[in-house]
């Protein structure tokens, strides 16, 4: 084993990030022409967006299909040395290929070139050497090259591999603003995470509806109201009148305040209780919109009206809490 050395941990990381930094920071003056074609290419493509490399490249470019295929660019990895073993079926003529590797020499992916240009699809390469095999053979170099490793010994990939990585965010982010991609086409494609139950869940997904709304009408009497409140479980109640439409609501706060009244709970209507200004919303608002009500306002529960004004249902905090609305 080498021999361990005494080191500043904090000054070599800093000296790491610093290095990695001015390499991201050299990428703006390239983006050019080459960039604009390689985005046109891209754009055009009516199948995958295959993208490829080798080892640590490897791993990039399985980040950066990704990141394309979640932001509207359809893309899968596929292994440079598997695809010579039979995963070359994996890429049709509709495809395009995007080809990393920061010497643009590694064997693994050269051998792919003859058979990408049989299917005739546009080829875009990312390295550090335009003059390489791979440089030479793409319909689009772009240039992704460090000066120097963050590696002290300048062998590991280190600021190559972030270079390329930041070039793949940026070829993501141009094809998604120019296809016009929305927050909800987002949503579309991250439904089990957080960002997707904030973007598509809306409330009339996770409202109380029907014969679970805490209900009663403005003539019950305080304590059959209690009753419903306990029953139903949301710590309140709507109230309506007559035809059925909402006048109000009664709360745990409202309750609080009318003990301290001493009013006769046994003989008190309701309707001489309640909080007419209920807020409500509809059932077609987000989710999370209705979380940010709840919390401008402080209070835990929302009445849900149709289009015509009519109860649809209840909305509670511990609904939202419960749906990952957070």
């Amino acid at each position: 084993m080498p021999e361990q050395r005494s080191i500043s941990y904090t000054a070599s990381a800093r000296r790491t990030i610093r290095m990695e930094a001015e390499a991201v920071a050299s990428l703006e003056a390239r983006i050019g022409t080459e960039f604009q074609t390689a985005c046109e290419l891209l754009l055009q493509v009516r199948g995958r967006i295959i993208v490829t490399g080798m080892g640590k490249s490897g791993h990039i470019a399985r980040k950066i299909a990704a990141t394309l295929a979640s932001t509207g660019s359809p893309a899968f990895f596929v292994h440079p040395g598997e695809a010579s073993h039979g995963d070359m079926g994996m890429i049709t003529s509709e495809d395009a290929v995007i080809a990393l590797s920061n010497s643009g020499a590694v064997p693994e992916v050269l051998t792919l070139l003859p058979h990408l240009k049989r299917l005739g699809i546009p080829l875009v390469s990312m390295t550090g050497n335009a003059q390489s095999t791979l440089g030479q053979s793409s319909d689009v170099h772009l240039n992704t090259g460090a000066e120097i490793e963050a590696c002290p010994l300048d062998l590991a990939p280190t600021s190559s591999t972030t270079t390329a990585l930041v070039m793949g965010d940026a070829l993501a982010i141009a094809l998604l603003e120019a296809r016009g991609f929305t927050a909800d086409d987002f949503a579309f494609s991250h439904p089990g995470g957080t960002l997707g139950r904030q973007l598509l869940l809306k409330v009339q997904d996770i409202m109380k509806s029907g014969s679970d709304i805490p209900r009663v009408t403005e003539q019950t009497k305080l304590a059959e109201a209690l009753l419903e409140i306990n029953n139903k479980g949301m710590g309140m109640t709507t109230v309506i009148d007559k035809a059925g439409r909402l006048v109000g609501v009664f709360t745990d706060g409202d309750l609080r305040r009318t003990l301290d009244a001493r009013v006769d709970i046994n003989e008190t209507p309701i309707g001489q209780l309640i909080s007419s200004s209920a807020k409500t919303i509809d059932p077609d608002m987000l989710a999370a919109a209705a979380m940010r009500i709840m919390e401008e306002n402080e209070i835990s529960s929302l009445v849900v009206l149709d289009t015509t004004g009519a109860l649809d249902g209840v909305v509670h905090l511990k609904d939202l809490l419960h749906a990952g609305i957070a």
